[in-house]
């Protein structure tokens, strides 16, 4: 979430693009919240937000991806944030996702607490 993850991730990207390969679907990096350990701390830490994972859609491999977001997110809110998502879509003529989680009962400050295997928690952050 600090100065150059933008270029690191624009570089890991480029990189997988380049494999001589024929690709299908979303290729590129992703960043899933909720299914990486150190994505998940990074989250509820703070150094990775919301705003930030829009910005890295523009040279990723997805959109949001298993974003938690909190219980009583409005469908207003839910709009804005596809559609900032949208617009990066559209912009740069790519495919992007959103998998936005919101937990029933939890408000920022919150830990998850899923019980998954395929899933890790962490703390639901504000919405901007």
């Amino acid at each position: 979430g600090s100065s150059g993850t933008m270029t690191a991730a624009a570089t890991v990207t480029a990189a997988l693009a380049a494999i001589p390969v024929q690709h299908a679907g979303y290729s590129g990096l992703m960043v899933p919240i909720l299914e990486d350990s150190v994505l998940a701390q990074r989250w509820s830490e703070g150094s990775v937000t919301l705003d930030a994972l829009l910005a890295y859609s523009a040279v990723c491999g997805t959109g949001l991806d298993t974003v938690p977001l909190p219980g009583d997110v409005t469908e207003e809110q839910l709009a804005r944030i596809i559609g900032d998502m949208a617009s990066l879509a559209v912009k740069w003529h790519k495919p992007l996702s959103a998998r936005l989680m919101p937990v029933s009962g939890k408000k920022p400050g919150d830990r998850t607490e899923f019980n998954d295997p395929f899933l890790v928690n962490a703390t639901i952050q504000r919405l901007p």
